[in-house]
């Protein structure tokens, strides 16, 4: 599986889109608002620069594309505001994969221009905006031409499946039947590609920028938690019950991996302090429910459905690698069984999201 041409979120804006199941990240973004105003509060005040550039790397589709940079854009501007300074331009740059589906992002751009005009007036500098296709795990921009860099539930994702994945055989991630091998494979490639992407950012960012970066993580050192790999294990229940059944062949759920690691705090702290690019201001853990509805009110019924929820949240994110590697047919039918198997799992047992949120700065 080729992760760069398959790896990209549901897009448009239908009913199992990104755009329309992507509440939880966007509640994720939300926790993480303290930590990130604050980092760009420090970038900003610390020079008083006439341009700010800001990167959202792994931006995909939908309203958390806009939602990020709009309130950036607005600390900046309350900050300014407080000391009578001009308000600074804005470049703003929206990467993701080339699969990711950057024609909705620019169709509502003029809509979102005029709601932040409204919002912050007239004395609010010009915003540009540039989508950037490509991966991250590469030099994106040029050298010192960044300001500030942030990005939410995209660097777990793997620049490709490990190598030797042979014998994780029945599973689809990590799990606690995952030989040794495994584990170690998906841990050394997520140890190349983070050190990779800070090596690129620290010479594309300028000294003194920032990043905010958080992960889909674990807080244990097991990497085949239950914490960090249940929501896929329970896929891998419904897919093998279609194995039984013969809808789908034994061999081909042997080869399908997700090219995903969800490191711990203390994993994402050694790669940056062995890279040596960064200092840490902050690094956090947080959690939320895998059904970010829960706590919501007025609510439709199916809303109110938590096993509904998170199946239409995963299928937005697994849909497109599910669907290149197994094909059309099976997709309904494999999210209608996850729908029963996670409903019935939350129904019984505490489940949640783990996040791992680091704040950086260029040293």
């Amino acid at each position: 599986m080729e992760v760069v041409q398959v790896l990209h979120m549901n897009g448009g804006v239908g009913e199992t889109s990104y755009a329309n199941n992507s509440f939880v990240q966007q509640k994720v973004i939300t926790m993480t608002k303290p930590i990130t105003e604050d980092a760009i509060t420090k970038l900003y005040c610390s020079t008083y620069p006439e341009e700010i550039a800001i990167a959202d790397l792994g931006c995909s589709s939908g309203p958390n594309t806009f939602f990020v940079v709009s309130e950036l854009i607005k600390v900046v501007d309350s900050a300014r505001r407080k000391i009578s300074q001009k308000s600074p331009e804005y470049q703003v740059f929206l990467n993701d994969l080339p699969g990711n589906d950057f024609n909705t992002i620019f169709r509502s751009l003029s809509i979102f221009q005029y709601k932040l005009r409204e919002q912050l007036g007239p004395g609010i500098g010009p915003c540009f905006f540039t989508g950037v296709p490509g991966s991250f795990y590469g030099r994106l921009f040029r050298k010192n031409s960044l300001h500030f860099v942030h990005s939410s539930y995209s660097l777990q994702w793997l620049s490709q499946v490990p190598q030797g994945l042979e014998s994780n055989k029945g599973n689809i991630y990590m799990a606690s039947t995952s030989p040794p091998n495994v584990l170690k494979a998906n841990y050394e490639q997520f140890q190349q590609d983070f050190s990779l992407f800070l090596n690129c950012r620290s010479e594309e960012l300028v000294d003194g920028g920032r990043m905010v970066l958080t992960f889909l993580g674990r807080r244990n050192d097991d990497p085949s938690s239950k914490e960090c790999c249940y929501i896929w294990e329970l896929l891998a229940m419904a897919l093998n019950d279609m194995v039984l059944e013969g809808v789908i062949e034994e061999e081909k759920l042997n080869s399908f991996n997700i090219p995903q690691y969800t490191p711990s705090p203390a994993e994402v702290k050694y790669e940056v302090e062995k890279e040596g690019s960064f200092s840490i201001d902050q690094l956090e853990v947080t959690e939320v429910n895998w059904n970010a509805y829960q706590n919501e009110t007025d609510l439709s019924d199916a809303f109110k459905d938590g096993g509904y929820n998170v199946a239409k949240c995963m299928r937005a994110v697994a849909e497109p690698l599910l669907f290149s590697h197994f094909g059309e047919a099976i997709i309904d039918e494999v999210f209608r069984r996850y729908r029963e198997i996670v409903a019935d799992r939350m129904s019984k047992e505490k489940t949640g999201f783990v996040n791992v949120i680091v704040s950086l700065k260029k040293a």
